[in-house]
């Protein structure tokens, strides 16, 4: 072997490491964060306080699941956090005032009746961003962009902004038990958290094994390739769009739920906190790569963050310069990741030769 060949075999060793490393930056960013806020933040590994977190975490792994596919298609859905103060004002009301018909009756659902509602709101939301993208040809940024300001008003306009407290029902009208979705537990685990395990599933499953799924990763990886071998890539987008809206409905509902009110200024800023999970968890926002397991764990890494900071006392604006310096980090790691794969690639080829 000559010694340039020695010399391309140890360089393809040390980069396959960094390499490796790389790939498990979400990992090892939630091991950091844990050790570091079990520390400096009192109480932080209570058992109060890691209920509490899941649920936090499990708000944001819902979006950051939705956003994910989008991602991975090549596009942004900066309208999900007004999908969810949407969709929990229509939770509210549905319980609180129901649906008056022109005959002067007004019908009352039952909770599973709500959800259902909530979540075909949250899916129409979403084809319309699909609508707007694929057949008027808006950029995703400028048409999700428009549907976060018109849900956000939607929802103000829906109860003048103010609050709909006390959503506890009435029992003669079969629509109590609401608190189940928030505040409910299933063997000690809340139940927004069988709900995440149940969706995160579905969609590894969808993304692994169902044809539509694997489209998803080729429109991203090389849209003019996918549609010339035959893919719809407007049904594929239109699929992605719909789910993100379908997650951020789940969202509003547990939100709503865990609250026992609904606020139209829910949902704030929570697109923020899924973008940044999908990146921190290896999606790339050039779209092609991306892990449901990796946004999971991204999400439980921006959620601990975020509570972290706040038990430590930290100012809600400061949470913010580090939530932006996160995606940053995120991004910058990606783009390194990228270049390195295709040095290493290469020097194995070198290697070999």
């Amino acid at each position: 072997m000559t010694t340039a060949t020695q010399t391309a075999a140890g360089s393809a060793n040390s980069g396959s490491l960094l390499l490796t490393l790389m790939k498990l930056r979400t990992f090892i960013a939630l091991f950091a964060v844990i050790i570091f806020f079990s520390i400096f933040a009192p109480n932080f590994l209570s058992t109060a306080n890691m209920i509490l977190m899941s649920k936090h975490a499990t708000q944001n792994a819902f979006l950051a699941i939705g956003m994910t596919f989008v991602i991975i298609t090549g596009g942004i859905d900066l309208s999900v956090g007004s999908i969810v103060g949407l969709c929990g004002m229509i939770a509210g009301g549905l319980i609180i005032y129901g649906i008056d018909l022109p005959i002067g009756y007004t019908v009352y659902f039952n909770i599973l009746e709500v959800a259902v509602i909530v979540a075909v709101v949250g899916v129409l939301i979403g084809a319309v961003n699909g609508l707007l993208i694929t057949r008027l040809n808006v950029a995703p940024f400028i048409a999700t962009l428009g549907t976060l300001y018109v849900a956000r008003g939607a929802a103000l306009l829906y109860s003048d902004g103010q609050t709909l407290p006390n959503l506890v029902g009435r029992e003669d009208l079969g629509n109590q038990g609401f608190s189940y979705f928030g505040s409910g537990t299933i063997i000690g685990l809340p139940v927004s958290v069988w709900m995440l395990v149940i969706v995160a599933l579905g969609a590894a499953y969808f993304a692994r094994f169902v044809p539509l799924g694997r489209h998803i990763f080729a429109v991203g990886g090389n849209e003019r390739a996918a549609r010339m071998s035959g893919i719809r890539v407007s049904r594929v987008k239109m699929f992605v769009y719909m789910f993100s809206g379908f997650c951020a409905a789940l969202v509003g509902l547990i939100v709503s739920s865990e609250l026992m009110a609904s606020h139209p200024a829910t949902g704030t800023n929570l697109e923020l906190n899924a973008i940044a999970a999908a990146v921190l968890g290896g999606t790339s926002m050039s779209g092609g790569r991306g892990t449901i397991g990796g946004t999971i764990v991204g999400a439980f890494v921006i959620g601990i963050l975020s509570d972290g900071l706040v038990m430590m006392g930290v100012s809600s604006f400061w949470q913010m310069v580090i939530k932006g310096l996160v995606i940053i980090i995120a991004v910058v790691v990606d783009q390194a990741q990228r270049k390195m794969q295709a040095r290493v690639t290469l020097m194995q080829m070198a290697k070999q030769g």
